[in-house]
């Protein structure tokens, strides 16, 4: 995990509003290989295990390390890249679900951002990639407002994980959604975002300007 992606997580308790704190225990090439991050405010702690976050509410433990994931594919980085209109473009980028396999394309595609690779996973892959952070949530995205400069659904997205997506794209930032049913258009425009592309199961869409805001939910 790149060390100053902490600046952009959140407690998955306690809310986008509350950062966490890291202590590294083994750092490597300013990537935290092995640690704890945690909440000053409900002083729960996350493991970093083989440069993996875990921060879903239930962590998961060292011995947690399923087989090594299938290659990353040229191709399919081309389409994320374009498509989350990266070219040129810095900071961090987050893909969700499947497509998060493709992380380490995408980062040698785009070097100056940090591609944050999301999923709920049991265990972190056996080794760690240049230029990719890898993290394990569950229901809530572990990351302040506004900290992503693009942002890709690949496991389908319901309400819920629209709104949370959006939510941590910064004003005008892409979110892609890939696959997406025949409702996630309408549902991103009820949300405020601007629909840009809609065609063959694949829906790409500008967050609106300032952040979405969340239901009174989003800490249960």
């Amino acid at each position: 995990m790149y060390i100053l992606l902490t600046d952009a997580l959140s407690c998955p308790r306690c809310g986008p509003g509350f950062g966490l704190l890291v202590q590294a225990d083994r750092l490597e090439e300013r990537r935290v290989v092995e640690g704890r991050l945690g909440c000053a405010n409900c002083r729960e702690t996350y493991p970093v295990h083989g440069g993996v976050a875990h921060l879903s509410l239930g962590s998961a433990t060292e011995a947690d390390v399923p087989a090594d994931p299938p290659a990353d594919d040229p191709e399919a980085a081309v389409k994320l890249a374009a498509l989350m209109g990266l070219a040129g473009a810095r900071g961090l980028v987050m893909v969700e679900g499947p497509g998060a396999r493709h992380a380490a394309a995408l980062a040698r595609l785009v070097p100056e951002v940090e591609v944050v690779g999301v999923d709920d996973s049991a265990g972190p892959p056996p080794t760690m990639e240049a230029g990719v952070s890898r993290v394990r949530a569950g229901a809530a995205l572990p990351f302040r407002d506004g900290t992503m400069r693009g942002a890709a659904l690949t496991g389908g997205a319901g309400d819920a994980r629209l709104r949370e997506a959006l939510r941590v794209l910064a004003p005008g930032a892409r979110l892609l959604v890939d696959p997406a049913d025949a409702e996630t258009g309408a549902r991103l425009r009820g949300l405020g975002a601007q629909v840009m592309l809609e065609q063959e199961g694949v829906v790409v869409a500008a967050a609106p300007g300032r952040p979405v805001q969340l239901g009174a939910s989003r800490r249960g």
